[in-house]
């Protein structure tokens, strides 16, 4: 099997990137297509009392396992199969399960900042960044918070105020810088997405 084509979707929290993620997956199938997020590598914090995990900054580079997330990626692209941890964002911690992952034509990685490790952006073949407005970005993390993730609106509040905008500031907006393509509004950008897919088309 020739080297798979690895696609790289980042963007603040919230801003669409697992919208953009699905909709390539979606329409080139997923016999063709994996998804891989870079919240599957958040650092194992079983160790720490649950109190003290929750005090965590997770919008830093430091919050992830970026070596396992290379050497896994490097893999995928040259056809070999991972393990990929399971994370449990209710308990800020990594399940005893993983993810059985084997090769496919196109890697899409999704996360706040792998266009920030220069490793990652060197095995990229496109690189994305969906620019999508702060306020919106907020209501979506709230309501995904309060759903997905048992969080409460104060919680949820006081880590966005605490990490969240800093660590946006700080490393995801000047990684923006490195995109080949902004896509802004996320998954809602017909037009961008529709380019996205003919590139990848082009590829294939």
């Amino acid at each position: 099997m020739s080297k798979a084509i690895l696609i790289g979707i980042a963007g603040g929290s919230g801003s669409g990137k697992t919208l953009v993620a699905d909709t390539i997956y979606s329409e080139l199938g997923s016999d063709k297509v994996v998804i891989i997020k870079q919240d599957s590598y958040y650092n194992d914090m079983c160790h720490l009392p649950y109190e003290e995990r929750c005090r965590q900054n997770f919008d830093h580079p430091d919050a992830f396992d970026m070596s396992l997330l290379r050497e896994h990626i490097l893999n995928l692209v040259h056809g070999r199969t991972i393990e990929q941890p399971i994370y449990d964002f209710t308990q800020h911690r990594r399940t005893e399960e993983t993810r059985r992952i084997g090769a496919h034509r196109v890697i899409v990685l999704e996360g706040i900042l792998i266009l920030d490790d220069i490793e990652l952006r060197t095995l990229m073949d496109i690189k994305v960044f969906i620019d999508t407005d702060a306020d919106e970005r907020f209501i979506r993390r709230l309501k995904r918070d309060l759903l997905e993730r048992g969080r409460s609106i104060e919680s949820i509040i006081e880590q966005y105020e605490r990490s969240v905008r800093p660590g946006h500031l700080q490393f995801v907006e000047p990684s923006k810088r490195y995109a080949d393509i902004i896509i802004p509004q996320g998954g809602h950008n017909v037009v961008a997405i529709d380019l996205l897919k003919t590139k990848i088309r082009s590829l294939l």
